[in-house]
């Protein structure tokens, strides 16, 4: 006997201490509620959100108080209490604005406390009317409290067919008013801006996190599952607690956390939690009860290795669902880089590179339009852009590391590699959805690794173009010797050969005008011969076949209008090409220098170093900016020839200073 009312008395004390600890549990979340509502009316007294959280907070405490007065005084200490009939009122109907003010008004007014626009004002009149309206029937509803020990103390019996109604279809009407909200938030999330969606996303995580509890609990309680500490205790904290932490970080602080994160994690943790439990209920508990053996060891070991084994294909199926539920189609930042990377040490072409990389930022982005920037000398060249099809770029003036202004609405991720500046990446999102902190990221990233694929792909770029240079060149060098010729040696051949004929009849009639005319066109030979000689000259010098460079711009130096030194250092024969390519970059220099240097001297320097032909023009003029100055035809020209045999041109200049060219061409086993 002693041993049965000591059990009885422990039961007890568990039924106490778990009431305790639920009654706990439920003023601790409503304070949080309340104390979230006082934050928002303190920071934002017009928003009607912060009003509807103090509300539920005042419904539940009063709700709580009243109950427990009312049980105190009825059941543990009767008649000690006076007022306990209006403490079993006001516990009994303020369970109507705690039920609808959440479902209703907090689902229609969130976040900004205004309806989503004009048209919803006439739901928001229905729903104040229809819970107002309940509020005050179930005030006055003329009904017993505690088995009929107290009576409404203002019942109203004419009401009682309402309340009747109420009790009844009203949770159907509620139900109703509370999808018809629940849609209001719905297309608030659609036609909101960024900032405003997360906002939206951290509530609608609450609400799922509290949805989910309770569906676990009616399904351990379908199988009559023992729920324990976690699932009664703890995970009602977790669940209830979600909605006021959701609420407070999405008015307050709703730029702290990436709630797409939290959400990803959420699912892919949920997922697995679900096949453990749902491989622990099948095997254990379903195998168990139909061979007698429901706590049977060896079923838990067999459901251990099933979780085991399947844990790992599970887990990356869960995580795949979980990114394509949060992120869509996109990909998440981890497998943009990934994919990215792969790219990276994959053979593709750059007609086919480009156009990945740029709809690869789209997708992840979800921008409206992405595009890839390469530069090409002085220019910010469009190379490719998604989707297919998007307006074209016109190329961009790029001076020294900066980029310039891209085209309105592209917001730009420079490229650099080493410091230079190889391009730019550039999104266009709407102005409902601006990039968030983890995409600005992402692209930022894709940026920094994008250096080594625009540094090929502008090299290839600026290969086209110098090939291009040349070509074009060549023609007009076609072209110029053609008018010279036209214009020149031909005229005065054709004049040759008229007179030719004129001496021919003359020298019949009159052989002192015959010897006279052949006197003459004896000059006009030799002139046509000096003309065909400087036409020449312009093609391949004589003097540079004959002598070699050094001897060839010597010559040249004493043509030009100021001083030239030009020191040889002992420099000898070498390939026709090489010799061209270093005589003609030098008179390029020398004619730069005479347009825009103002210098009053000039040195040319020649040498071999390295199996490489060096020559270096250097003045004393007044030099420019090379970060600033985009290249002009001369050095542009410079540039491709020296690069066409396989060498480099390089730049050095200073605004006062003067400019040094210097060029190296590559000779292999050096003098000819």
């Amino acid at each position: 006997m002693a041993a049965a009312l000591a059990a009885q008395a422990l039961s007890i004390m568990d039924r106490t201490a778990a009431r305790a600890v639920e009654n706990g549990i439920f003023v601790g979340i409503f304070m949080a509620m309340g104390v979230v509502g006082a934050l928002v009316v303190g920071r934002q007294p017009r928003n009607a959100v912060g009003w509807i959280l103090l509300a539920i907070a005042a419904c539940a405490g009063l709700a709580f108080l009243g109950g427990e007065y009312a049980n105190h005084g009825t059941f543990a200490d009767p008649g000690s209490l006076p007022g306990v009939a209006w403490a079993w009122w006001l516990g009994d109907f303020l369970w109507v604005g705690l039920l609808a003010l959440p479902t209703t008004f907090l689902l229609l007014l969130f976040p900004d406390g205004r309806v989503p626009s004009r048209r919803w004002r006439p739901v928001l009149w229905v729903v104040t009317g229809f819970v107002l309206s309940a509020i005050v029937v179930f005030a006055l509803d003329p009904m017993s409290y505690a088995r009929g020990r107290f009576e409404n103390p203002v019942g109203v019996k004419a009401l009682r067919p309402v309340a009747s109604f109420l009790d009844g279809p009203g949770y159907f009407l509620l139900v109703v008013l509370a999808v018809l909200c629940a849609a209001s938030l719905v297309q608030r999330f659609r036609r909101a801006d960024r900032q405003q969606r997360q906002q939206i996303k951290w509530f609608g995580f609450a609400v799922s996190v509290l949805v989910a509890y309770f569906l676990i609990d009616a399904l351990f309680t379908a199988l009559k599952l023992p729920r324990g500490f976690w699932l009664d205790t703890a995970g009602a904290v977790i669940a209830f607690g979600s909605l006021p932490a959701g609420l407070g970080i999405a008015i307050l602080r709703h730029r702290l956390y990436d709630i797409d994160v939290v959400i990803n994690r959420t699912v892919l943790f949920g997922l697995l939690a679900a096949f453990i439990t749902a491989v622990y209920v099948g095997i254990v508990i379903g195998i168990g009860s139909l061979v007698g053996g429901r706590g049977n060891l060896f079923l838990s070991i067999v459901a251990t290795a099933v979780v085991a084994v399947a844990f790992q294909p599970i887990r990356s199926r869960a995580r795949h669902f979980a990114n394509r539920l949060v992120y869509g189609k996109r990909a998440t930042p981890y497998e943009v880089l990934s994919t990215f990377s792969d790219h990276l040490g994959e053979a593709y072409s750059t007609e086919d590179i480009l156009p990945r990389i740029a709809r690869m930022i789209g997708e992840a982005t979800g921008a409206e339009r992405s595009r890839v920037w390469v530069r090409v000398g002085g220019e910010l060249r469009s190379a490719a852009a998604w989707p297919d099809g998007s307006d074209a770029a016109a190329p961009m003036v790029v001076t020294g590391t900066e980029l310039p202004a891209l085209p309105r609405g592209e917001r730009p991720y420079p490229v650099r590699h080493q410091g230079e500046l190889l391009g730019a990446l550039s999104v266009e999102t709407s102005r409902r959805e601006p990039l968030n902190p983890t995409q600005e990221k992402l692209v930022t990233d894709l940026a920094g690794q994008a250096g080594l694929i625009l540094r090929n792909v502008r090299l290839i770029e600026e290969l086209r173009a110098s090939r291009q240079r040349l070509v074009a060149a060549q023609d007009e060098e076609r072209r110029r010797l053609e008018r010279n010729i036209h214009d020149g040696a031909q005229q005065q051949l054709v004049a040759l050969a008229v007179k030719i004929r004129l001496a021919r009849t003359m020298t019949a009639r009159d052989v002192e005008k015959a010897q006279s005319l052949l006197e003459e066109l004896q000059g006009e030979t030799q002139e046509a011969l000096e003309n065909l000689r400087d036409l020449a000259r312009g093609i391949y010098p004589p003097l540079l076949a004959d002598k070699g460079l050094a001897a060839a711009l010597e010559a040249q130096a004493r043509k030009v209008p100021f001083p030239v030194e030009v020191q040889p250092n002992g420099v000898g024969r070498y390939p026709a090409e090489a010799e061209a390519t270093a005589y003609f970059c030098v008179l390029e220099a020398l004619q730069n220098v005479a347009k825009y240097a103002a210098a009053t001297r000039v040195e040319v320097s020649l040498s071999e170093e390295d199996g490489n032909l060096h020559f270096s023009v250097t003045d004393d003029g007044g030099g420019f900016d090379v970060a600033t100055t985009p290249k002009g035809a001369g050095l542009q020209n410079m540039s491709d020839r020296v690069e066409a045999v396989g060498g480099r041109l390089e730049v050095s200049s200073t605004p006062g200073a003067g400019t040094t060219i210097t060029g190296r061409i590559p000779v292999g086993g050096g003098q000819a």
